[in-house]
C-alpha cells in the first residue's frame, strides 16, 4: 500500500511538473507574440510617420518651388494677351507664344508629346487652360529631349514639340509666363511645371486638356471653351 501511495505521488508530481512546464511554454509564446506584435506596430507607426513626413516635406518643397521666383522668368501683362476665339492666322508677338487669341480647340494636353510642330493657335488655347508647353529646337541635345519628353509624359497638363525657330535651345511656357533653360536637368524645369501647371496664371483652370486636336490633326470638332 505504502508503495502504491509513493508511485501515485510521483506520478502526481510528475504530471504537475508537466503541467507547469506547459503554461511556462505559453507564457513565454504569449509574451514572444506580444513582443514580435508590438515591433511590428511599432515598425508600422514609424513607417507611416516616415511617409507622412516625407510627404509633407514634398508638399513644402513644392510650395516653397511655387512661391519662389525663377530666375531669368519673362513675364507678360495678361490683361494684355487676348483670348478670343478665331479661325484666322494669329500674329504673335513672342516665339513660342504665351497667350494671345487661338483657335476654339486646344491641343491635346495631357502629357501629350509631339515629335512634330503643332499649329501655335491650338497650343496657346491649351495654356489658356492652364497647360505648361515644353519646347525645343534642332540644337537641344537628344538626351535633353529625350529626359524632358519622358517627364511630360508623367505630368498632366503639359504638351511638348518641336518649335524650330525659337531662340533658345529649350523653351517651358505657360500663359502670361516664359523661360530659356539650360538643358532637361536644370532646376527651373521642375520649378516651373510646378508653379504654372494649373498655377495661379490659368485663366481657365480645371478646363479639359483631353478631346482636342491629336497629333494627326483630327478631334476637338465643336469645341469652344
Amino acid at each position: 500500500m505504502a508503495a502504491n501511495r509513493s508511485s501515485n505521488a510521483d506520478r502526481r508530481a510528475r504530471i504537475e511538473e508537466m503541467r507547469r512546464a506547459e503554461q511556462a511554454r505559453e507564457r513565454r509564446n504569449r509574451l514572444i507574440t506580444i513582443g514580435v506584435s508590438t515591433v511590428v506596430v511599432l515598425g508600422l507607426v514609424g513607417f507611416g510617420s516616415f511617409v507622412l513626413m516625407k510627404k509633407s516635406d514634398e508638399q513644402d518643397r513644392k510650395e516653397a518651388a511655387a512661391k519662389a521666383p525663377i530666375a531669368a522668368e519673362k513675364s507678360w501683362d495678361p490683361a494684355k494677351l487676348g483670348r478670343n476665339h478665331v479661325e484666322t492666322v494669329v500674329k504673335y508677338d513672342m516665339k513660342p507664344p504665351v497667350g494671345g487669341d487661338h483657335s476654339q480647340v486646344w491641343m491635346n494636353c495631357d502629357g501629350d508629346v509631339y515629335t512634330k510642330p503643332v499649329p501655335e493657335v491650338n497650343a496657346v488655347h491649351s495654356l489658356e487652360h492652364g497647360a505648361v508647353w515644353v519646347t525645343y529646337n534642332k540644337q537641344a541635345p537628344k538626351g535633353d529631349v529625350d529626359a524632358l519628353a519622358k517627364k511630360v509624359g508623367k505630368t498632366k497638363y503639359t504638351l511638348m514639340s518641336p518649335v524650330d525657330d525659337q531662340a533658345g535651345a529649350i523653351m517651358l511656357s505657360a500663359w502670361g509666363k516664359q523661360v530659356t533653360v539650360d538643358g532637361a536637368d536644370d532646376p527651373r524645369v521642375d520649378a516651373f511645371l510646378t508653379k504654372y501647371v494649373q498655377g495661379p496664371q490659368t485663366p481657365e483652370p480645371g478646363a479639359a486638356c483631353t478631346g482636342g486636336l491629336d497629333a494627326e490633326g483630327a478631334g476637338g470638332a465643336g469645341m469652344g471653351q
